[in-house]
């Protein structure tokens, strides 16, 4: 099994006939999908997605992938396979188009829907190219099928690119429901096909790798969600991905069987469900939809909210219900469902939701107290299925953090894939595939770019590494007044501390240290500002760290006249 070395270099130019792969997100983390294949001076990427921020990055609305080694390459960009709809997978798209608005974009119907959608507020109109399964389409160099698997929405595909280098395939995210809503099946004939052509290298989704036996199917939900209607006196109000189509289907069906009308809260639940159902993907009976401001002349026993925010997202509807800062107030014996999985890293945030639902008298039912959620990622039962059909002569694992990709890797090897030709890469490790062996080759950089309001990439870690400590420790300013000629204490220091739990008038202890060490610098004949700044700097820091075990932000402020 090989793995990246920290000391790896750029990798070297491309042999000729080669295929080389470069995941830039996806690997080792949940979220940020996206892989660039290279073959004949061309380039394919599969998926654009985004990450979603955690604890430790305040302020931060998303993270993108980094495309610094493509961006003086974007003329060779064939295009972009967009393997179905989530923002995991589609969510950084129009910021790599606002670079090339004319890369086109291949993807299903949902698929393509729901990014026109997206991209129609950033107001690109994108070049597309409409796929279904069983559909084989050139794409420059690139030789692309599409195959069925079954996600949780509707319209994922797999995809295997040919090239003379031999045939990749990637799976996008999938799961093996054998009794899916709509009837759609992972098609296993055609990955049987595949393998009996040769699948050189196999990129496979790792999520659930650490699970063992097989996924329920997703009709399970509906026995769970058909007790909680029955159970629900008041409001029911369900929290989802705004882009879980079969799991919204099912509370349609519950709503309908019990007399409840049903809203949806949230402009891109609102957004997705009306694409969804325009398109015939969301059944929707005659007047079961009504209008958020209807709700008033409902009885709540009559009313179904369905909304975003089952991740703790803090500007999601379900988080600001919590927070008591939406118009939609949670009163005692409403019902509230987080029909979806705890995405890792998220636990925290998701918790804080379920105590401020809890507080206001809500019944909160999620994964952890009923079966409301099963997951849209094949497990390890079904891995090993798969990878005994596939036969791929090569395993890459992607999407998903470390501990998924070796526990996928070590999948591969059961089913008799040699430990040397399961490669486990993570974002930036270049692997190229030449003469059917896939290895290593190098490195590219493939950091976080942080989006934060309307600002992309120019908040750094150590912008974030600021914000943590003012969050965490408070600020202390520390302004003082300079003879600009002999660098003397002519006014202050006046401090001031905000969040740092110190009050002001404790400060007076550490001004005598202050003014002795101005003093001291002034006999040195010191009068260079960013010289003092560090000396107050020090001065104060030591004081506040030995006095109160604190290291909040310290900012000397030097005025000279």
């Amino acid at each position: 099994m090989s793995h990246p070395h920290p000391e790896l270099g750029p990798p070297r130019a491309l042999p000729e006939g080669g295929l080389r792969i470069t995941p830039l997100g996806g690997l080792g983390e949940i979220g940020r999908n996206m892989t660039v294949f290279e073959f004949n001076g061309k380039l394919l990427i599969v998926d654009c997605g985004v990450l979603f921020p955690e604890d430790e990055q305040p302020g931060i609305d998303l993270i993108l992938p980094d495309f610094s080694s493509i961006r003086d390459r974007l003329d060779d960009i064939v295009g972009i396979v967009l393997t179905h709809g989530h923002e995991d997978h589609i969510g950084a798209v129009p910021f790599l188009l606002r670079e090339r608005d004319d890369i086109p974009l291949i993807g299903s119907k949902l698929t393509l829907a729901f990014i026109e959608a997206k991209l129609q507020e950033h107001r690109i109109r994108p070049y597309i190219l409409e796929v279904a399964e069983g559909q084989r389409e050139r794409i420059g160099p690139f030789d692309c099928e599409f195959i069925a698997v079954n996600h949780s929405i509707p319209d994922a595909l797999a995809v295997a690119i040919r090239t003379p280098a031999g045939m990749v395939v990637h799976t996008g995210d999938f799961k093996m429901d054998q009794l899916p809503l709509d009837g759609r099946l992972t098609d296993l004939h055609a990955f049987a096909r595949l393998a009996d052509e040769g699948i050189d290298l196999l990129l496979s989704d790792s999520t659930n790798a650490e699970v063992p036996g097989f996924i329920p199917p997703e009709r399970d939900i509906s026995q769970a969600l058909e007790q909680v209607f029955a159970k629900a006196e008041k409001r029911i109000i369900l929290a989802s991905f705004a882009s879980h189509i079969h799991r919204i289907q099912q509370v349609l069906d519950c709503a309908q069987q019990r007399g409840r009308k049903v809203a949806f809260v949230g402009r891109s639940m609102v957004r997705n469900m009306g694409i969804a159902r325009d398109l015939g993907y969301l059944k929707v009976p005659q007047g079961l939809i009504v209008d958020v401001k209807q709700l008033d002349d409902l009885p709540d026993n009559k009313v179904v909210l369905v909304c975003t925010g089952s991740q703790g997202e803090p500007m999601a509807a379900l988080s600001r219900m919590a927070n008591r800062d939406h118009q939609i107030r949670i009163v005692e014996g409403d019902t509230v469902v987080l029909a979806s999985s705890l995405i890792p890293g998220n636990e925290t945030a998701i918790y804080r939701v379920i105590n401020g639902l809890t507080r206001w008298g809500a019944n909160v039912v999620h994964k952890g107290n009923a079966k409301v959620h099963v997951s849209g990622h094949a497990s390890a039962g079904e891995l090993l299925y798969f990878y005994n059909i596939c036969k791929p002569k090569n395993l890459m694992p992607v999407h998903g953090e470390w501990r998924h990709l070796r526990a996928n890797a070590e999948l591969g090897q059961l089913t008799g894939i040699p430990k040397s030709r399961c490669v486990i890469a993570e974002d930036g490790v270049v692997v190229d595939l030449i003469d059917g062996v896939a290895k290593i080759a190098g490195k590219v950089q493939a950091g976080y770019v942080y989006v934060d309001g309307l600002s992309v990439g120019d908040v750094t870690e150590s912008s974030l590494k600021d914000r943590r400590i003012l969050g965490e420790e408070g600020i202390v300013s520390v302004t003082v007044v300079m003879d600009s000629n002999t660098g003397k204490l002519v006014g202050g220091p006046y401090i001031h501390a905000r969040g740092s739990g110190i009050d002001d008038e404790a400060f007076s202890a550490v001004i005598p240290k202050i003014e002795e060490a101005m003093a001291r610098s002034a006999s040195d004949g010191v009068v260079e500002v960013r010289q003092l700044q560090q000396l107050i700097r020090r001065a104060i820091g030591k004081w506040v760290s030995d006095t109160y075990r604190r290291r909040p932000m310290i900012l000397p402020v030097v005025v000279e006249v």
